[in-house]
C-alpha cells in the first residue's frame, strides 16, 4: 500500500484556506498513493476556539474531505475540531474517509493539559480499529502518543498506526523516540505526520514526520521545518512474515482498561 505524508504549514483558525490547499495537492496525488496522513486539527491548527470552529461530520470540512477522497480515489486521514453529536460539546476528532464514500471517526482520547485541550474538548473513549484495502489501521492523536498501554496492539489487531500531530519542536527528540517505540513494541507499521511552521500562538513546530516499520526502521524522515510530502510503499506480506517468525506477540501481558468513575 502507497502511504503519502503531508508535512504542512497550517493557516491558522481558517479551514477554508486549509481546505483550497489540500485540494490542489491532493488532486496531483491522483493514482499515486492509496492513503494520505493529515496533521492534527488539519484545517485550523491547535485552536481551544471550539465553540467558533467545530463542526459536525456532514458539515464543511468533512463533506469537502469526503469528495476529495471520493474524487481523487484515495482514503485521508487527519483530524479536527469535531462537534459532539449532541451539540454540547467539542472533540478532537480523528477521521479516516474511504474512497467509497465511508467514514470512520475516532477521538482523542488524552488531552493536552499543559495547553489547556482540557478545557475546550472533551475526551474520547474509541478504540476504533479501521479496514481498508487488507490492512487493520489504528489512528491517534498527537498527545495520545505518550500512553503505550492506550496504543496497545493485542493480538496483532492492527497492521499500521497512524499519528496525526501538532507537536511543538521542543520536544521533537520525544516525538521521534515515541514513534519507534510504538513501532516496536506494537511489531506495525507506524506512521506519524506533524506539521511544520508557527501557529497563533507562536508555538513552533518541526515536523519530522517519518515512516516505520516494525523492526524499528524508518523508511522516510521528512527534513525539520520544511514543508514536504512524500510516498511509501509499505507491504502487508512482510509484515506476517515478521510476526509468525518472531511471536513475542503472544507472550503479551493481558489487561482491561477500568473507566474512573
Amino acid at each position: 500500500m502507497r502511504v503519502t505524508l503531508v508535512q504542512n504549514d497550517i493557516v491558522w483558525e481558517h479551514p477554508e484556506a486549509n481546505l483550497l490547499y489540500y485540494d490542489s495537492l491532493l488532486a496531483g496525488l491522483t493514482g499515486k498513493t492509496d492513503l494520505v496522513l493529515l496533521p492534527e486539527l488539519c484545517t485550523t491548527g491547535f485552536s481551544m476556539k471550539t465553540a467558533e470552529l467545530a463542526e459536525s461530520d456532514t458539515d464543511r470540512t468533512i463533506t469537502t474531505l469526503s469528495h476529495m477522497a471520493v474524487n481523487y480515489n484515495m482514503a485521508i486521514a487527519g483530524s479536527f475540531i469535531g462537534l459532539a453529536s449532541n451539540g454540547k460539546g467539542s472533540y478532537n476528532r480523528g477521521f479516516f474517509l474511504h474512497p467509497d464514500g465511508r467514514r470512520d471517526f475516532s477521538n482523542k482520547r488524552h488531552l493536552f493539559r499543559m495547553g489547556e485541550e482540557t478545557a475546550h474538548f472533551l475526551p474520547g473513549n474509541d478504540r476504533t480499529i479501521i479496514s481498508y484495502r487488507g490492512w487493520n489501521i489504528r489512528l491517534l492523536i498527537c498527545y495520545d502518543l505518550r500512553f503505550p498501554v492506550w496504543s496497545r496492539n493485542i493480538d496483532n489487531g492492527y497492521d499500521l498506526l497512524l499519528v496525526c500531530a501538532n507537536w511543538p519542536a521542543p520536544r521533537r527528540h520525544v516525538w521521534s523516540s515515541l514513534l519507534t517505540a510504538r513501532a516496536l513494541e506494537n511489531m506495525s507499521y507506524v506512521c506519524g505526520v506533524n506539521r511544520v511552521g508557527t501557529d497563533g500562538e507562536g508555538l513552533s513546530y518541526s515536523g519530522d514526520s517519518c515512516l516505520i516499520d516494525a523492526y524499528g526502521n524508518a523508511l522516510t524522515t521528512m527534513q525539520p521545518d520544511l514543508v514536504q510530502v512524500e510516498t511509501v510503499d509499505i507491504d502487508l506480506e512482510s509484515l506476517h512474515r515478521f510476526r509468525d517468525k518472531f511471536p513475542a506477540w503472544m507472550d503479551a501481558d493481558r489487561f482491561q482498561l477500568i473507566e474512573e468513575g
